[in-house]
């Protein structure tokens, strides 16, 4: 078990001294604000990662529905980061911050931290202009009402079980780890795909770029509250990151039906029950290489996590 004394504030000197240098928002708002002129041809998100791109019914559609179903999927993407920026992510940076957890007193915990939310701040914006670029370019005036990503929806269940304070606190906490250690792996979905709208590659790949920091930052950072923690802490810290692994891999199903409606193409529900009984179809994002570093750091069993992402 990684100890308090074998914990520096090195890295995370480190890591705020390039923070000038690295953030995108330094350099990149002119990208957001105009960005490359967009080929109504191309698809708005690759059609690979539709649960059921494969199924009879949605090969059946038009074209038409077909691309009108992938222009949504973007825009349920985007949702997905916001919702994890907003309501997850950012208002545990300000709980670290403020001192809500033990052990964040140093002031290089809390410049990291801090440094992440405003980056966070900037990634909620560049997706919320992606999503204004798209309505706008396909001329778009309804959309069906999506459900709050399956991140934080879990997330919020797993709050609604318990009346301590700490322990919901902690909850986010472990929810903030795994979404900040492992959204890369969410981003390079898109981030280096030439078959879609060049937009839609170059924010995941720009947010990518901030988040590779962010990864390392939360590993520091957990490191140093899990230190702090008491054995019950601990303990509830285990059992909550197998659950945190599942509700930022999972296939969000719940959006679908109303996604499938709107585009016209009939069986919609019937179409998603298929999909979600296919064996190894529930999970979007399978990376969770450094969900598994944390966990060797912190002398905690890789193996619930493995159950639930299906890696050997």
């Amino acid at each position: 078990m990684t100890t308090e004394t074998d914990i520096g504030p090195s890295t995370l000197r480190r890591l705020s001294a390039a923070w000038p240098r690295r953030a995108t928002i330094r350099g990149h708002m002119e990208d957001i604000e105009s960005p490359p002129r967009s080929d109504p041809l191309l698809p708005d998100y690759p059609v690979r990662f539709l649960p059921f791109a494969e199924h009879p019914d949605f090969l059946a559609a038009s074209t038409e529905q077909q691309q009108v179903v992938l222009t949504h999927a973007w825009l349920m993407y985007n949702a997905r980061v916001i919702t994890a920026e907003e309501q997850i992510a950012n208002p545990t940076f300000a709980k670290i911050v403020r001192g809500v957890f033990p052990g964040a007193d140093r002031i290089e915990v809390k410049q990291a931290v801090q440094q992440a939310h405003v980056d966070e701040t900037w990634h909620t914006y560049m997706h919320m202009m992606a999503i204004h670029h798209t309505r706008e370019f396909r001329g778009m005036r309804s959309e069906p009402d999506y459900p709050h990503a399956v991140t934080y929806r879990e997330l919020a269940e797993e709050q609604e079980r318990t009346s301590e304070r700490w322990a919901r606190d902690l909850l986010a906490l472990v929810w903030t780890a795994v979404t900040e250690i492992s959204v890369n792996a969410y981003l390079e979905l898109l981030s280096r795909d030439t078959t879609i709208q060049p937009m839609h590659s170059l924010v995941p790949r720009l947010h990518a770029h901030d988040e590779s920091a962010h990864g390392s930052v939360m590993v520091e950072v957990t490191r140093e509250l899990y230190c702090h923690m008491s054995p019950v802490q601990r303990r509830a810290f285990r059992d909550a990151l197998p659950k945190a692994v599942h509700a930022f891999a999972a296939q969000d199903y719940a959006a679908w039906p109303g996604i499938l409606r709107h585009a016209g193409i009939r069986n919609a529900c019937d179409i998603v029950e298929d999909c979600r009984r296919v064996a190894g179809n529930s999970l979007l994002v399978r990376d969770f290489s450094g969900v598994e570093r944390l966990a060797r750091e912190l002398d905690i069993d890789p193996d619930p996590m493995r159950q639930v992402t299906g890696a050997s």
